[in-house]
């Protein structure tokens, strides 16, 4: 695979200034895009920098530590949008994230790419990235539809329900276009290594797999979980929410 030098991604910024001077002109939001795109080169640049630590260290405690860490940032993140404080229900994110993810994370490192040893870094960090964050998206859209629903007066039963429809709505809009609108990430990193097509989109069925039910699992849970904050809610409230 062609090695990337720094001039390349020089070559690769030329239509991103060419986006920012439209942004500028049209729009009043370039500060917020110029801090998206620097925070992305100086997070991307360090992420690669302490992977290729953590790949040569090579150690079961360092993994399960930043295995920890995203779990807990994934869980954190997903409560943003909801109208409660974090604090209340970050026990229920972690677990619900925790269940459908590592679940998947285990099943499929294990039980599908035999991973040797199991705590390979190459295989758990990315996969686990794919996993919490799909999972946390899941969270995250399944409690503010949530929240949304029962702001309507609508019993927890139904309001449960569209929430967790909603969650699914992205991940099955990706199961109906891949293949027809996009190539994902994965599978065109794969192609241009220069494997296999078969192979790729066997790898690829592998993670969409793996994402659909890592997200559906963690939406359900989450939804569960939060019944119990639910009713104290409609005890505050007079209002009976939950069914």
């Amino acid at each position: 695979m062609y090695e990337i030098t720094l001039v390349d991604i020089t070559v690769a910024f030329i239509p991103v200034m060419v986006t920012l001077v439209i942004i500028f002109y049209w729009s009043t939001s370039l500060k917020n895009a110029s801090i998206a795109i620097l925070r992305m080169l100086i997070q991307l640049m360090l992420i690669g920098y302490t992977l290729e630590f953590i790949f040569h260290a090579n150690n079961q405690w360092i993994i399960l530590a930043i295995l920890s860490f995203m779990l807990l940032a994934a869980s954190w993140i997903a409560l943003g949008p909801l109208p409660v404080k974090r604090s209340t229900l970050l026990a229920c994110s972690v677990g619900a994230i925790a269940v459908g993810g590592v679940f998947n994370l285990v099943l499929i490192s294990q039980g599908v790419l035999h991973a040797e040893p199991w705590y390979q870094p190459a295989i758990l960090i990315p996969l686990a990235g794919m996993i919490f964050s799909n999972s946390m998206n899941s969270v995250s859209l399944a409690g503010e539809r949530l929240y949304s629903e029962l702001g309507h007066h609508n019993d927890y039963a139904r309001a449960r329900s569209t929430a967790f429809q909603a969650a699914l709505i992205p991940i099955t809009n990706s199961l109906l276009a891949v293949g027809l609108v996009s190539l994902p990430g994965m599978m065109t990193g794969q192609i241009l290594a220069g494997t296999s097509p078969l192979i790729a989109a066997r790898y690829q069925i592998i993670v969409m797999c793996m994402i659909f039910s890592s997200a559906g699992i963690s939406a359900a849970l989450f939804l569960w979980l939060i019944r119990t904050q639910c009713r104290q809610q409609t005890a505050e409230t007079g209002v009976d929410t939950c069914g």
